[in-house]
């Protein structure tokens, strides 16, 4: 992502949606304001760049926060196939929202109040990804339900979320732990074996090549 605003309105500044006051006033108590200086001077990316949308293609799991009316967090996984999260336009993110446990916390939060943040994370090369904005839910419209909707997924979709990126920022890579997913690993394992199936026909060639000028040879 450009850590540059990129919004409409360049003299809008949006690093307090990242750093909000109480989040600055720590920073330069504790010593580390000088290093976000010109974050805070210039913005946050607020803009869905070509580089963020292929990280998102690549993504099949993804948390979702939202707050409820009176500030009590929650945190919610969303997943389905690889690029269940779409691009709907450079503000905008959209995915289906399946059946799952009727509790409904998420969409009471949004019902009270808009502001969300997603976090997305790529174990495999140590990459996490943070965006702040808006969510809606968007019901009873099939059209948008048919588009953001996988199909062949084994799964029943019954609303749409939609996310107004207002701020994003890229997390380091420390202390995340690689992880691999099975169709990663099957990926990796058929290509060693791939490898290994070569190096048995070419030590069997050798061997064959190394009887035929030794007959005596075991």
């Amino acid at each position: 992502m450009n850590t540059k605003n990129t919004g409409e309105d360049a003299t809008v500044n949006n690093s307090h949606i990242v750093f909000p006051p109480a989040a600055q006033r720590a920073q330069a108590e504790r010593g580390s304001a000088g290093a976000y200086a010109g974050k805070v001077a210039n913005g946050f990316p607020d803009r869905i760049t070509p580089d963020l949308a292929a990280f998102i293609a690549e993504r099949d799991t993804a948390f979702l926060a939202t707050v409820s009316e009176d500030g009590a967090p929650y945190i919610q996984h969303r997943g389905g196939p690889k690029g269940f999260i779409k691009v709907i336009d450079d503000k905008t993110l959209g995915f289906a929202d399946y059946a799952g446990n009727r509790q409904y916390i998420r969409l009471g939060n949004l019902a009270g109040n808009d502001r969300a943040y997603l976090f997305l994370i790529d174990f495999a090369t140590r990459q996490r990804i943070k965006l702040w904005g808006r969510a809606r839910l968007i019901e009873g419209d099939t059209a948008l339900i048919e588009k953001l909707f996988d199909k062949g997924y084994r799964a029943r979709p019954q609303r749409v979320i939609l996310f107004t990126v207002e701020a994003g920022d890229i997390n380091c890579s420390q202390h995340i732990t690689p992880r691999f997913t099975q169709d990663e690993v099957a990926g990796a394992t058929e290509v060693l074996q791939q490898r290994m199936a070569k190096l048995e026909a070419e030590n069997a060639e050798l061997r064959a090549k190394l009887a035929q000028q030794d007959p005596e040879a075991d």
